[in-house]
């Protein structure tokens, strides 16, 4: 059996984004569990807002189409998404829009968000961590009929979260990161399994 994949996707495009840094090390961890892990930018990306003429009038545009299919290649999913007053990002909730209108080989609507599992993870300065936009983006994936793994990671005070070698300084921070990797891989197995 090919080995499993996972594909991590930061809801920030914003240079040095704390988002985009929690990305990184979470990639550390997976690579280190030995899966083979894909991170994107949405910025390759790059999608109109949603909007349901435009979709009936110029039909779904190609690069909802090649998100989907990257998710679709993979066999699990982490999205790291900032915190905008208390909801995840414009630009996340956007692609994850346009994602469950792309249907490919008779696949109904949505079909890969519902057949990959997701895990999330969240920075910020605040000592919440991105808490609340993952409350939010845990509903919207559950309205999508997407697994959404119980573990998840909101790194609280992130400027503050890392030591000298860009590490996680906090035993507590490190533990849930290891956690929600290793739970993200085991549903990923077992849903894999059964595909």
């Amino acid at each position: 059996m090919a080995s499993l994949k996972i594909l991590v996707i930061p809801g920030s495009l914003r240079s040095g984004s704390r988002n985009v840094r929690l990305a990184a090390t979470a990639i550390a961890e997976f690579a280190e569990a030995g899966v083979e892990v894909t991170r994107v930018s949405l910025a390759d990306f790059p999608l109109p807002i949603y909007d349901g003429d435009l979709e009936a009038s110029s039909g779904v545009p190609k690069h909802a189409i090649d998100l989907k299919r990257m998710i679709g290649s993979h066999h699990g999913v982490l999205l790291v998404s900032p915190e905008y007053n208390s909801a995840p990002p414009p630009l996340l909730k956007n692609a994850i829009d346009w994602v469950t209108r792309v249907s490919e080989r008779d696949e109904p609507l949505g079909h890969v968000l519902r057949t990959r599992p997701f895990a999330l993870a969240s920075a910020s300065n605040g000592r919440f961590g991105g808490a609340r936009s993952l409350a939010m983006l845990r509903l919207i994936l559950s309205g999508c009929r997407a697994t959404v793994i119980p573990t998840q990671l909101s790194l609280s005070f992130a400027d503050q979260a890392y030591d000298d070698m860009d590490r996680l300084r906090h035993g507590a921070d490190l533990d849930t990161l290891k956690a929600m990797v290793r739970q993200l891989i085991d549903v990923a197995q077992q849903m894999r399994q059964h595909d």
